[in-house]
């Protein structure tokens, strides 16, 4: 959990660490609505503004397609 506000500064180096670890195939984008400490908004554009490095395929993979085609949903 970021212990900074948005765009949660202290988690990105986290985030990289798994993308470069698993890859945009094996990282999937999620949240538990219930339990947020901040805006929906803000939880999908952390991911989708705020990674300079998660652009293009990589980030309609991470953000939905790759869990997508995991569970057979083409």
């Amino acid at each position: 959990m970021a212990r900074e506000p948005y765009p949660f500064a202290d988690t990105h180096d986290v985030l990289r660490q798994v993308f470069d670890a698993f890859g945009a195939e094996r990282m999937f984008w999620g949240t538990d609505i219930t339990r947020l400490h901040c805006s929906w908004r803000e939880a999908v554009t952390m991911f989708t503004e705020e990674l300079p490095w998660l652009r293009g395929r990589d980030l309609e993979l991470v953000m939905g397609r790759a869990v997508a085609e995991w569970i057979g949903w083409r």
